[in-house]
């Protein structure tokens, strides 16, 4: 088990299977939202207060859930592994008070026709040896779901090289250990 680290049910435990899945450490998840914290400071807007997430390759449903533990209104979880999917719905039921939905489908090959809200906050956290996030950056993009500068955060190897389509903007990067982290945000015309 781990703990959610911020917000109304900080020190909430939630489940995490013992296999297919690698959780974001809690020193990692406490970078990632400091760093969606202070791009909310800077900008002048809270980052969760009201905001829809979506948690790409959920596993636990640990970054979604941190969200909604933080003031996210609403969060999408797409995971494929049905004995996966077991313990992410234990872990929303403790944390989403209904407001979310899991959705089983095929991550590379989404339109995201199932999300009927606009998007401010997307995680994507996919199995290391995964080498298509530009592909879903673009479907995502396609989609129209993203809000005005959107925020999405990509969790990856250190080794990886992803091409970030020109309709994101990269703004930080950081390497703890074998992972990177890109902080991007969708460009407003």
């Amino acid at each position: 088990m781990i703990n959610i680290i911020g917000g109304t049910k900080k020190r909430t435990k939630i489940h995490v299977p013992l296999s297919n899945v690698r959780p974001t450490s809690i020193k990692k998840r406490k970078s990632i939202f400091s760093i969606i914290e202070s791009y909310g400071l800077k900008y002048k807007y809270n980052s969760f207060n009201k905001t829809n997430c979506l948690d790409l390759f959920a596993g636990s449903g640990a970054l979604g859930l941190e969200a909604i533990s933080r003031g996210a209104a609403y969060g999408y979880f797409f995971e494929n592994n049905i004995e996966v999917i077991k313990y992410l719905k234990k872990n929303c039921l403790k944390i989403c008070n209904n407001n979310y939905k899991i959705i089983k489908e095929d991550i590379l090959k989404s339109k995201f026709e199932n999300i009927d809200k606009k998007i401010s906050l997307v995680f994507i956290d996919p199995p290391y040896k995964i080498n298509s996030i530009e592909k879903i950056l673009i479907n995502i993009n396609e989609s129209k779901i993203l809000s005005s500068n959107a925020t999405i955060i990509i969790e990856c190897s250190k080794k990886s090289k992803i091409k970030i389509p020109p309709y994101f903007s990269c703004i930080n990067v950081r390497i703890y250990g074998k992972t990177k982290i890109f902080f991007l945000i969708n460009k407003v015309d």
